[in-house]
């Protein structure tokens, strides 16, 4: 038997397990593939996993900014956990299966971290812009209670939006192809590979995924217009370009997440592609969450601060 037609329960006609092709299917590119993406995922893990450790040692951190950030660090040490360690398998082991509980299980915890990520980069933006336009009322604007709530709403809110997702992607038949040209289990994919009527899935996609990603962006975006109104009234050039330096890094990783993902999910599934369009998650799923550590930390003096103390320290 062909081991990439559908495989059947009962009958023969349902699809109990996908197959995940990858990025690539050459066994050449597949080892190159394997080395990039090996590297990626190590340094996105010791990255995000030094802000935890960093902030956890050092009481000059226990602030909302690296509160947040210790929330980003976990959510992308779960982001890139659920898809890249399988497709690091998939490119040494001829059986690239996945079965439909763990590729539904992959889907849910990718959306919920994205979800969560889009949120927390506008919870982010808000305290950035709280503490430039507003420095005397921070304290009460961003109190440890605040902020735990908005932590814990970002959160809440991210399960959520990939329960129902993942709830009503769960009641889909897939009798036909079970071929994923893709390196993991992701929502557009899997509509186009249903034999079922995705209207109603796609229209909650569009409006409740559209909510988090397109409520977010704007928020980081009005957050943004405030923060440079603010930076144009710096006096001293030097102090200007220095503020704008930290905004476009921010600005640069925030329009690459954004743009990829509104890209992905915020359109019609006709015009998605799966040949075309399976490395825009690389984009968002994988390189954006090595990037976050560097740009919003390991780059910021007080970082490197906490880092030579606590290697002073050892």
């Amino acid at each position: 038997m062909d081991p990439v037609e559908p495989m059947g329960r009962e009958n023969d006609t349902s699809v109990t397990k996908f197959i995940l092709l990858g990025l690539s299917s050459n066994p050449a590119e597949q080892l190159i593939l394997f080395g990039v993406f090996t590297a990626i995922y190590l340094v996105a893990l010791m990255g995000n996993m030094l802000i935890l450790l960093l902030v956890s040692l050092d009481s000059r951190l226990h602030t909302p900014m690296y509160f947040f950030l210790v929330n980003l660090s976990m959510v992308d040490i779960g982001y890139t956990s659920c898809t890249v360690p399988k497709m690091l398998a998939n490119y040494l082991s001829q059986d690239k299966s996945i079965s439909w509980a763990g590729c539904l299980s992959q889907m849910f915890f990718f959306i919920s971290f994205g979800g969560i990520e889009c949120l927390l980069l506008g919870v982010m933006a808000y305290d950035r812009y709280v503490a430039i336009c507003h420095p005397l009322q921070y304290g009460a604007f961003m109190s440890r209670r605040v902020c735990a709530l908005l932590a814990a709403a970002a959160w809440v809110m991210g399960l959520t939006n990939s329960a129902v997702h993942s709830s009503l992607m769960s009641i889909l038949s897939f009798c036909r192809s079970n071929i994923l040209h893709h390196f993991f289990c992701d929502i557009p994919p899997l509509f186009q590979l249903s034999c079922s009527d995705t209207q109603t899935n796609q229209a909650v996609t569009f409006a409740l995924g559209g909510a988090v990603i397109l409520g977010s962006f704007l928020g980081t975006l009005v957050s943004y217009v405030y923060i440079v109104m603010a930076v144009l009234r710096i006096r001293t050039r030097e102090g200007r370009l220095k503020a704008f330096s930290t905004c476009a890094s921010h600005l640069t990783v925030v329009s690459l997440y954004f743009g990829t993902i509104i890209f992905t999910y915020i359109r019609p599934n006709s015009t998605y592609s799966q040949d075309q369009d399976r490395a825009l998650p690389v984009l968002y799923g994988i390189v954006t969450p090595m990037l976050n550590p560097i740009i919003y930390s390991l780059r910021n003096k007080d970082v490197k601060g906490a880092l030579r103390k606590a290697l002073a320290r050892s």
